[in-house]
């Protein structure tokens, strides 16, 4: 059996401003930063054997502002800084549309297909996953499959995000944090 398999629940984490610090519109992958505790957030997870999954809105691509070139490069340079660390994205889903270029879709966060793809395509138990985010539209698909979603606010997280997310969800100091309410023993 691969390591995603099916049945187990997976983390399902936001690129910008949870794994790594949000550069609006980033095409540059120098400009890369993890998150001071990602590496050791993602690591964890993947010890426990528990399929890490990116899903980002990526509107600089409808807005003309980067490439699809451009978020590879990026995606690369997040997944080089994560191994260096002896952490690893085990598969990585991005919308690049925005409504107001180019209308509406289903992928676009909340929406929840880019989620059930991933899904689908590794096997994943939505209910017992996890899904991470420091906005609530990261946050809110958890609600959708009856699992846990966890706000970490950040300094672009807007305060209504993080009132909605008290009600409806849980928050978290940190990734770390985070982590260790989904795996308190390990």
């Amino acid at each position: 059996m691969t390591l995603l398999q099916a049945g187990r629940p997976a983390l399902f984490v936001d690129r910008d401003g949870t794994l790594m610090h949000d550069v609006s519109y980033i095409k540059d992958p120098e400009l890369v930063t993890l998150i001071p505790d990602a590496a050791a957030a993602v690591r964890r997870m993947n010890a426990a054997e528990w399929p890490v999954i990116v899903v980002t809105n990526q509107s600089g691509i409808a807005r003309g502002m980067l490439t699809e070139r451009d978020y590879a490069a990026v995606k690369g340079r997040l997944d080089a800084q994560l191994a260096e660390h002896g952490a690893r994205i085990d598969a990585h889903y991005f919308c690049p549309h925005h409504p107001d270029f180019g209308g509406s879709c289903d992928c676009r966060k909340p929406g929840t297909a880019l989620f059930d793809r991933a899904i689908a395509e590794h096997g994943i138990d939505a209910s017992r996953s996890v899904f991470l985010g420091d906005r609530w539209r990261d946050v809110a698909p958890a609600l959708h499959y009856a699992a846990l979603g966890i706000l970490i606010p950040g300094p672009h997280t807007p305060p209504e995000d993080v009132a909605m997310a008290r009600a409806k969800a849980e928050v978290a100091e940190s990734l770390a944090d985070a982590v260790h309410r989904i795996l308190p023993d390990s």
